[in-house]
């Protein structure tokens, strides 16, 4: 039987969390709808052992080495046959019938490329979660927020966000795409390595023509923090870093050099505060981001024509002098 879903999950290293999750991901998936998938990173832990004698049932892609969240998936899709992929976090449990609402979504709705559920905290599950809450957005210098989200702020999931809506990016921990799509947009950029290559990967999808789903139908539980806790330096500096990159890539010539010129204004800014509280190992993250932007940037010589950044909010501005800390709150 020929299912148009794939729901792929790649693992690294998470002999410990996939015995949690998987039976979560198997139980309340569709079987006739989706094939569960496991693209298995070269883990070094047991994963592929456990795997294979625990689930046996569970189609398994095996890579060799630790190739990173974006090349890893871009080698696990690169063969599949199906319709739609949906990126699934090692972390993520999805609700009971959380696949259909998509799938029936992008049946329906063939201008949109990509969607996403309603992420919710796996630990708080009335909290709306960080990675993606009811969608995400960009302010007008390429800072990342949600419906639900801004900065470290989650707020209670009431219903207010349950609309389906039309949103800048889907979070890569619960991502759905049309498979050629994928494919046609470059999948995820591995330069990137972690953080951020979804929202450069949506970019790409909308600058195609096509627009990007918040389906809150649809939800699944996040444990969130799995790969690496919010503090750490590394990914300080793989957020700090990789923003540069997606603005640097993805904005016009006219547009590209007055963002990148705001984005190292607020960044020393960052700098400073890490220097204030003696995070030095934070501070030192925010200053080889920017060494290795500068390097990173030579790989990229092919620009759109067109802005999407939005004009407003400028979200720096709004949470921290406005306290406006709920999407509600935010002039738009």
């Amino acid at each position: 039987m020929n299912r148009p879903i794939a729901v792929v999950i790649l693992n690294w290293n998470g002999s410990t969390i996939l015995p949690e999750f998987l039976p979560k991901v198997i139980a309340n998936t569709d079987s006739e709808l989706a094939d569960v998938i496991v693209a298995d990173n070269g883990s070094i832990d047991g994963s592929v052992e456990m795997l294979k004698s625990r689930f046996p049932e569970t189609e398994l892609i095996l890579l060799h080495k630790n190739h990173g969240f974006a090349e890893g998936y871009n080698l696990a899709i690169d063969d599949l046959p199906h319709k739609y992929t949906i990126l699934l976090n090692s972390d993520v449990a999805p609700a009971p019938g959380w696949i259909e609402p998509l799938f029936r979504y992008m049946e329906a709705h063939p201008e949109t490329g990509a969607c996403q559920p309603k992420i919710l905290s796996y630990k708080e599950p009335d909290m709306l979660e960080y990675a993606g809450a009811c969608g995400g957005y960009l302010d007008k210098n390429g800072y990342p927020y949600c419906r639900g989200r801004i900065f470290a702020v989650t707020e209670h999931d009431n219903g207010q966000y349950d609309s389906t809506a039309s949103i800048f990016w889907a979070s890569g921990a619960a991502l759905m795409i049309r498979t050629d799509l994928y494919r046609k947009a470059g999948g995820l950029d591995p330069l990137f390595f972690a953080h951020m290559e979804e929202i450069d990967l949506c970019w790409r999808v909308k600058l195609s023509g096509y627009d990007i789903a918040a389906v809150p139908e649809s939800s699944v539980f996040h444990l969130g923090g799995g790969t690496l806790p919010a503090s750490n330096p590394k990914k300080t500096y793989l957020n700090f870093r990789n923003n540069l990159v997606l603005l640097y890539k993805n904005l016009p010539d006219g547009v590209r050099t007055r963002r990148l010129f705001i984005r190292r204004l607020y960044d020393t800014l960052a700098w400073g505060m890490f220097m204030l509280k003696l995070d030095l190992k934070n501070a030192n993250a925010v200053l080889k981001a920017h060494r290795d932007f500068r390097s990173m940037k030579k790989n990229y010589t092919m620009f759109p024509d067109k802005n999407l950044l939005p004009d407003q909010p400028n979200i720096i501005i709004q949470y921290y002098l406005l306290g406006r800390h709920k999407f509600s709150q935010l002039k738009r």
